[in-house]
């Protein structure tokens, strides 16, 4: 039989969450390091101190999420089989590489269950609206640890992508990373064009996070962290660009704050900003939905498709445009862009 039955995804939703915890251990025993060259389910158990039986499903089931490759091997009349980390666990998933974001994958999973098990209370509306906007130290330290991983893992080659197919941006001099966390992305542009200037504006304890990493790139002559509350303080003036991703959810007023932003930018100057926004068709939705429903139960905003260009529109942006072919992993945002009026 082909045809699933009607309730076949309602019963496969905790096999994720199974999935979810095989590469939690995964990580936690760092196999992917340690399968770097095929290794039996024997010898590593070993190593560990594991059952080699019980190991051998874990295994098993790791290859069946494409992160373990393995081929089998005879021995003395028995058929065994030897895994082998995939590139893709090897890149993402091994701690001495450079895009290694295991530490920003399971402090996801952490945050999210933590999420779940409050659902209940939420509808009841007992939670602050600011609990999820990751003000003070616990959101400098995010930006220290996961955030800083989930940029180079991925946000900074995102980000290069987009802005590269800008007809504006072989001319871009002076740009603005509007709530960059630890400026990860004004760091790749600005090692990439050493004409560039920028400024990464958070919240004060994150830009100090930022102020640190700009001094540990050796590109503070380039780029500068400013701390403060993009509600109430100067953005500043005279930008080419402003990259903004996932910050406009916080906002209280999204029409006061593109305004401020088109100002902050100079004649001619483009605003980029990666946002989630809520898709009209169930299956589009879904992803989205399960992804940012914790800011939407927490009282932030979560726009629906197409309603940022429109706020755009009516704050002063000319040339609208949103990109509907980016592929963001880590979370399922829309691309929109707005410039300022050449004057």
């Amino acid at each position: 039989m082909t045809n699933l039955h009607p309730l076949q995804a309602c019963w496969d939703l905790p096999l994720a969450s199974l999935r979810a915890d095989a590469l939690d251990t995964a990580l936690r025993l760092q196999l992917f390091q340690r399968l770097a060259a095929p290794v039996e389910p024997e010898q590593l158990a070993k190593a560990l101190e594991l059952d080699a039986t019980r190991l051998d499903a874990l295994l098993a089931l790791l290859w069946s999420m494409g992160l373990l490759e393995r081929r089998q091997v005879r021995r003395d009349g028995a058929t065994l089989w030897r895994y082998c980390a995939t590139e893709l666990a090897q890149r993402y998933f091994t701690e001495d590489n450079d895009t290694a974001c295991g530490a920003a994958w399971q402090a996801r999973l952490t945050s999210l269950r933590q999420f779940g098990a409050t659902i209940g209370t939420l509808l009841h509306g007992n939670a602050a609206s600011g609990a999820a906007s990751g003000s003070g130290p616990h959101w400098a330290e995010a930006a220290r640890t996961h955030i800083a991983q989930e940029q180079r893992a991925v946000t900074m080659d995102v980000a290069r992508g987009i802005l590269s197919r800008l007809p504006e941006f072989p001319h871009v001099q002076r740009m603005l990373d509007l709530g960059g966390g630890p400026g990860g992305v004004a760091i790749a542009l600005a090692r990439e064009n050493p004409r560039l200037r920028g400024v990464v504006f958070e919240l004060p304890e994150t830009a100090a996070v930022a102020h640190q990493a700009i001094a540990d790139a050796g590109l503070a002559e380039q780029l500068e962290a400013r701390g403060g509350d993009l509600t109430s303080d100067a953005l500043g003036e005279g930008f080419d660009l402003i990259w903004c991703a996932s910050v406009l959810h916080f906002v209280p007023d999204i029409h006061e704050t593109l305004r401020c932003v088109r100002a902050a930018l100079k004649p001619g100057g483009v605003l980029v900003c990666a946002q989630a926004e809520i898709p009209a068709t169930a299956d589009a939705a879904q992803r989205v939905l399960s992804y940012y429903l914790p800011l939407l139960l927490r009282g932030h905003q979560v726009l629906p498709a197409g309603h940022l260009c429109q706020a755009m529109e009516a704050t002063g942006f000319i040339d609208i445009e949103r990109l509907d072919t980016v592929s963001i992993p880590l979370a399922p945002v829309a691309v929109t862009i707005g410039r300022r009026a050449p004057s």
